[in-house]
């Protein structure tokens, strides 16, 4: 799973020729993020290293977005672009689904 979600990931940044922030975003939003979320009410990662991989590839991705990038640390990154973690967004599905 982390494996297709570099894939990919690495995928968009080699064919999209239209460079603009927002297009790349929404990008990873629409064939990235689906790959790192699926099924996880079954399969939540539980492991620190297995939420550690699962986040690196957002990481990595906002990372390659802006070229002063190494400056800012992971969560500036997210605020900037306006993201949430991969980690909050599980926490807020799991949420949604013991409420209902």
């Amino acid at each position: 799973m982390i494996a297709k979600a570099y894939q990919r990931a690495n995928m968009i940044f080699r064919t999209f020729i239209l460079r603009g922030i927002n297009a790349l975003i929404r990008a990873f939003i629409v064939y990235v993020r689906p790959i790192l979320e699926y099924n996880s009410v079954v399969w939540s990662p539980q492991y620190v290293g297995d939420i550690e991989r699962v986040e690196q590839v957002q990481r990595k991705f906002t990372k390659r977005l802006y070229l002063g990038s190494c400056h800012y640390t992971y969560t500036d990154r997210l605020r900037a672009l306006d993201l949430q973690s991969l980690e909050l967004r599980r926490l807020h599905i799991d949420l949604m689904m013991v409420s209902t």
